[in-house]
C-alpha cells in the first residue's frame, strides 16, 4: 500500500502564525502535503509527520446493515468487521495492524481511485477506478432485504420487526465501463482479533465459492466466500484475478448466515437495488430543509441510523475501537457499546429532523436493561452491551501494533461500572422530548424514570467521574450537578404529565435546591461556570447550559461562559473538552479538539444572539469533514486529520443540532421569531 503521509520541513513553527487558519478541504484523489494541508503550521506534539501504511482515518468509508457494519479504505480494502455483532471479536481488523485481515477487491497494482462517493440516501459505497489501459466501477454494500424470520422467530431480534431486514451479506459488484482492467479479489480473514487462524476449503461446485473456517478455541461464524469469478485458496487468502473489458459484470459476496447469497450478477443486482430502496425509504421519513447543508444532515442521520444495533433497539457510541485520540497516545478507547448518554442526545439529532421511530426501540432497549427477570427496576449503568449485556470487562490486546503504533489497543470498557452523575438527566431529557408530543407517559417507562429521578436525588451532593468520565479521583463537577437538574426538572415535568402530582411538586422543589447550590458553587467571580465547584478551570460540557434550559441565553452568566470558552478553551479556534494540564483525567500526554464541542459552540453562540460568528465556526468544522462527509471524535486543529474513533455518534448528533440551530437563526431573521433546534 502507498504511504498516505509525505516528509515536511524541519523549519521551526512561526509563533507569529494566524490562529484562525481556514482549512484546506481533504481530497480522496490525492495525498495533500502536511504542509500545505495545515496552512504553514506543524502540529507541536507531533513535531514532523512521518511515513505511514495507514491510511488517515477520515479516509474509510463507513457501511451498515444495522446489525453489523464495516470500514473500508480508499484502496477498495474492508480493514474493520466484527461478526457477528458490531462489538464482536473482529475477522478484518487491517486498520489496527496490517496483518489482522482484509478483504479488497480493485484493479490490480492501483492503490487510489478516482473518485468515492455515497450513492445519494443510502449506504451504498461506489468507488470508481482508472488505470492506464480502462476505469472501473465497485459498488459495496451490506445487504438489506424484505424480513426473513417468517418460518421461525429470529433469535436475537427483540424489537418490533419492520418491513426489512440485515441479510448477514457483504456485496461488492464490479462494471469495467471502459477499456480493459485487471482486477483482484484477495479475502484474508484472521478471526478474534488475529488471535484465531482461518481455513479455507471450496464448497461450491468448482471454483465459485469457498468458506473461511476458525480454528481459534472461541466459537466464530464460519465465512463464505460467492462471486462468478474462479477462486484460488493459499494459506489464509482467497484470491481471484481476472481480466475485465467494457461491459463485464461481476460480483462478490461474503456472507455468514444460512440464507443463500446471490447465484450470479443479476440477483446480486436485484440485492443491491433493494438495499438502495430500504435506505431510501427511511431517510423520506425525515424533514430535511431545502439548504445548501442538506446533505451533511441526511449523512449524519444515514450515519446515526448505521449505528443502531437494530435487534434490541441499541445504539452505538462508534463503530470501532481504540482509534488513538492523540497520535501514538494511550488515549484510545473501545466505543462499539451503548452509552445511554450518547444515546439519548442522539436522539435530539433525530427528533430535528423528524426522525422519532427509533426512539420507541431505544427506550424498549432501556426498559431491558433497566429490569430483571421479575420486571424489578436495576440501577441505571453509564453504558451497556449492544445485547443488553452489563459487564464490559476491558482487556488490552498487547499482539495488535494499534492504528499507526498507538498502543494499547483495547477491548471492553472499564467505564461501565464508573459514577457518572449526568447520565439520569439525558435520559429524562430525552425520555420528556418523546412523550410530550403525546402528551402521556409509557406505563412501561414509568417505574425507570422514577428510578432515575431517585438515582439523582440520592447522588447529586456526591462527587462523579464527570460526563467525560476521568480516570484521576472523583470530583463535584458542575455539568453533572446541572444535569442532575435536569433530571429533577424534566421528572417534575413528566410526573404531572403523568398525573403523579405529589411527586412533581417534590422534584420541583429539590430541582430549586439544585439550581441554587449551582449557581452558588459552579460560578467564579467573574460570573463565568467553571469545571468543578471552587475551581477556577473552563470546561467545554458547559456550553450545554443554554441548550438545556439550565438559565435563559439573555442570562450575563451564559453568555460570559459560552464567550469565555469561545476565546480561552480553544486551539486555533476549535473547542477542548478541557484542558489536560489543569484536569486530573488520570491519563498522560495530549488529545486533539472535541468536535462534538466545537458542534456545541455554535449551537451555544446561536442562543446568545452571535449568528454570524456561529455560522463562520460552522462553515470551518464543515471544511474539515471527511471526503465522505463523516466525522470521528476529534481534530487536529493544525493539520485537518480526525482523532478517535470513528464514526462517532456524539459528533453527528451535534453536527445535525448545531446546523439546525444555524438555519433556523437565519431563517428568523425576516420572522423575528427563533426557535431553538432543542426547546426543553
Amino acid at each position: 500500500m502507498a504511504s498516505f503521509d509525505e516528509p515536511i520541513s524541519d523549519e521551526p513553527l512561526d509563533p507569529d502564525l494566524d490562529a484562525e487558519i481556514i482549512p484546506v478541504r481533504r481530497d480522496a484523489l490525492a495525498d495533500i502535503p502536511d504542509i500545505d494541508l495545515a496552512g504553514g503550521f506543524v502540529p507541536a506534539h507531533l513535531g514532523t509527520t512521518h511515513k505511514s501504511i495507514f491510511p488517515p482515518i477520515d479516509d474509510y468509508a463507513f457501511l451498515s446493515d444495522c446489525e453489523v457494519n464495516c470500514l473500508i479504505a480508499r484502496n477498495g480494502a474492508v480493514e474493520w468487521m466484527c461478526l457477528p455483532r458490531p462489538d464482536s471479536p473482529s475477522v478484518f481488523a487491517a486498520m489496527l495492524d496490517r496483518s489482522a485481515g482484509h478483504f479488497r477487491v480493485g484493479p490490480y497494482g492501483v492503490n487510489v481511485p478516482a473518485a468515492r462517493r455515497y450513492l445519494p440516501g443510502g449506504m451504498i459505497l461506489e468507488t470508481t477506478w482508472q488505470t492506464d489501459t480502462g476505469w472501473l466501477i465497485v459498488r459495496d454494500a451490506l445487504v438489506l432485504g424484505p424480513w426473513h424470520n417468517n418460518d421461525k422467530r429470529s433469535r436475537t431480534y427483540r424489537r418490533t420487526p419492520m418491513d426489512w431486514d440485515a441479510e448477514h451479506l457483504l456485496l461488492r459488484t464490479v462494471k469495467c465501463v471502459s477499456g480493459v482492467v485487471e482486477l483482484e479479489v484477495s479475502c484474508e480473514p484472521a478471526f478474534d482479533y488475529h488471535r484465531a487462524a482461518a481455513t479455507w476449503e471450496y464448497t461450491g461446485e468448482v471454483y465459485e465459492q469457498a468458506t473461511a473456517r476458525c480454528e481459534g478455541e472461541l466459537p466464530c461464524d464460519n465465512l463464505t466466500l460467492t462471486t462468478d469469478l474462479r477462486l484460488g485458496l493459499e494459506g489464509r487468502e482467497a484470491r481471484a484475478r481476472s481480466r475485465m473489458r467494457e461491459g463485464d459484470e461481476v460480483f462478490v459476496a461474503l456472507s455468514w448466515s444460512v440464507l443463500p447469497p446471490p447465484r450470479n450478477f443479476a440477483e446480486a443486482a436485484q440485492k443491491m437495488w433493494q438495499t438502495t430502496e430500504c435506505w431510501r425509504q427511511w431517510i423520506t421519513l425525515g424533514k430535511f430543509p431545502d439548504h445548501p447543508w442538506r446533505g451533511y444532515l441526511q449523512r449524519s442521520a444515514l450515519t446515526l441510523k448505521g449505528l443502531t444495533y437494530a435487534p434490541t433497539g441499541a445504539l452505538l457510541a462508534a463503530a470501532t475501537t481504540s482509534l488513538p485520540e492523540t497520535p501514538g497516545g494511550e488515549r484510545n478507547w473501545d466505543y462499539r457499546y451503548s452509552w445511554v448518554r450518547d444515546s439519548s442526545f442522539a436522539l435530539w439529532g433525530l427528533y430535528t429532523l423528524g426522525m422519532n421511530r427509533e426512539a420507541d426501540d431505544f427506550f424498549a432497549f432501556l426498559h431491558d436493561v433497566a429490569t430483571d427477570g421479575d420486571g424489578d427496576p436495576l440501577p441505571l449503568q453509564v453504558l451497556y452491551g449492544v445485547g443488553g449485556e452489563r459487564e464490559i470487562t476491558e482487556a488490552e490486546l498487547n499482539h495488535l501494533y494499534g492504528y499507526d503504533g498507538a498502543r494499547p489497543v483495547r477491548i471492553g470498557n472499564g467505564a461501565y461500572n464508573q459514577q457518572q452523575h449526568d447520565v439520569w438527566g439525558v435520559l429524562l431529557d430525552s425520555v420528556y422530548l418523546h412523550v410530550k408530543s403525546r402528551q402521556q407517559v409509557p406505563e412501561t417507562l414509568w417505574p425507570m424514570l422514577e428510578q432515575a429521578v431517585q438515582g439523582a436525588i440520592d447522588n447529586w451532593r456526591e462527587p462523579d467521574r464527570g460526563i467525560w468520565e476521568v480516570r484521576g479521583e472523583p470530583q463535584h463537577f458542575t455539568s453533572s450537578k446541572i444535569f442532575c437538574w435536569v433530571a429533577l426538572d424534566r421528572g417534575a415535568k413528566l410526573a404531572e404529565m403523568h398525573g403523579e402530582l405529589d411527586f412533581a411538586k417534590k422534584w420541583s422543589d429539590i430541582a430549586e435546591e439544585i439550581h441554587a447550590d449551582v449557581l452558588e458553587h459552579g460560578v467564579n467571580d467573574k460570573g463565568v461556570f467553571t469545571q468543578t465547584y471552587g475551581g477556577d478551570t473552563l470546561d467545554a460540557s458547559l456550553l450545554l447550559i443554554p441548550l438545556v434550559r439550565f438559565l435563559p441565553a439573555t442570562d450575563a452568566r451564559v453568555r460570559d461562559t459560552v464567550l469565555a470558552i469561545a476565546d480561552e478553551l480553544t486551539d486555533h479556534g476549535l473547542v477542548l473538552r478541557y484542558r489536560t494540564e489543569t484536569t486530573d483525567d488520570g491519563l498522560s500526554g495530549a488529545e486533539g479538539t472535541f468536535t462534538i464541542c466545537s458542534f456545541w459552540l455554535v449551537s451555544a453562540l446561536v442562543e446568545i444572539g452571535e449568528v454570524s460568528r456561529a455560522r463562520r465556526l460552522c462553515e470551518r468544522l464543515l471544511g474539515y469533514a471527511s471526503p465522505l462527509e463523516l466525522f470521528a471524535e476529534e481534530l487536529d486543529p493544525r493539520t485537518g486529520r480526525h482523532l478517535g474513533n470513528y464514526p462517532q455518534a456524539f459528533t453527528h448528533l451535534a453536527l445535525i443540532n448545531a446546523l439546525t440551530h444555524v438555519i433556523r437563526a437565519e431563517q428568523s431573521v425576516s420572522s423575528g421569531d427563533f426557535h431553538p433546534a432543542h426547546r426543553a
